[in-house]
């Protein structure tokens, strides 16, 4: 039987190399089984041989060289699988660090960009300060200079004026004046106008602001233009302090906002009127703005 011939063993890839390796494994066995079946035929019995042990050949060798064949395939099968899982595995990784890089270096331009365009910035301001600031001297020392100027021009019109002779000119005698005679004290009629008339001269002197039609309404609603009017029924009343006059005034009020000048009777109608007014304008800023009981 002849024996299959392989090329040269080192000119072939590896995958090539097991593949010829899986069939010389084979066809060493086919050979021995077969030098086998020349002596003795596809089945014999060792002679003398009590036990009549008996060697099979045939599909056995051919099995073997099967499994031996299914072997190297299977083998070579892992090793692309593996070898092609490592590649991917290691384009994965070499992907993962180029975009880790590639975010690295994105993020690097990033912040130079920042930073030049903050410094680009911060230059731009600080020449505006700079250029502000030598204008505001140039404005400064123009201004000092116009002011010097001024007052040279000045204090040159001040002493040719000195240097002209002018004649002395008389002044006017002042023109004689008469005293304005004395205005006469105003009278007020003894009633509710005149009353309110006195009052508000009385206002007007010391500084309380308020208005005719304003102290007019008030009166007409608490007294009915009564002077001698007192209240006896209500809550001062019962405190033993009841209102009395044209605007109803209580005694502790009236000695607190009493005006000076007018008398010291609760009762008269001028001193009642105007110290219900004081009382009014430190409360409410003026009677004017009373409306009601107060």
């Amino acid at each position: 039987m002849q024996l299959p011939t392989f090329p040269k063993i080192g000119r072939l890839s590896k995958k090539r190399k097991i593949t010829v390796a899986g069939a010389a494994a084979a066809a060493a066995v086919v050979l021995a089984v077969t030098g086998f079946q020349a002596t003795g035929g596809s089945s014999s019995v060792a002679n003398g041989d009590p036990t009549g042990y008996t060697v099979s050949t045939g599909d056995k060798v051919k099995s073997l060289g099967a499994k031996s064949g299914l072997a190297s395939q299977q083998a070579i099968s892992d090793q692309a699988a593996a070898k092609k899982k490592a590649a991917a595995d290691a384009a994965a990784k070499q992907k993962a660090t180029a975009e880790a890089a590639a975010k690295k270096k994105a993020a690097a331009e990033a912040a130079a960009k920042k930073k030049a365009a903050d410094e680009a910035a911060a230059r731009k301001k600080a020449a505006a300060d700079a250029a502000a600031r030598k204008k505001a001297a140039a404005d400064a020392v123009r201004k000092r200079a116009a002011e010097r100027a001024a007052a040279e021009r000045a204090q040159a019109r001040q002493a040719a004026n000195r240097s002209t002779v002018r004649a002395a000119v008389k002044p006017a005698p002042a023109p004689v004046r008469k005293a304005a005679p004395a205005p006469a004290a105003p009278v007020y009629a003894n009633n509710l106008d005149g009353w309110i008339r006195e009052s508000l001269a009385v206002m007007h002197e010391k500084g309380i602001p308020g208005s005719y039609n304003g102290i007019y309404r008030n009166i007409i609603r608490e007294s009915s233009g009564n002077p001698q009017a007192i209240n006896l029924w209500d809550s001062n009343a019962a405190k033993g302090i009841p209102s009395k006059g044209l605007l109803q005034v209580i005694d502790p009020t009236f000695q607190t906002y009493h005006v000076n000048g007018t008398s010291w009777n609760i009762y008269d109608p001028v001193a009642n009127i105007t110290a219900a007014c004081n009382y009014a304008y430190h409360v409410y800023g003026s009677m004017d703005n009373v409306n009601s009981a107060y």
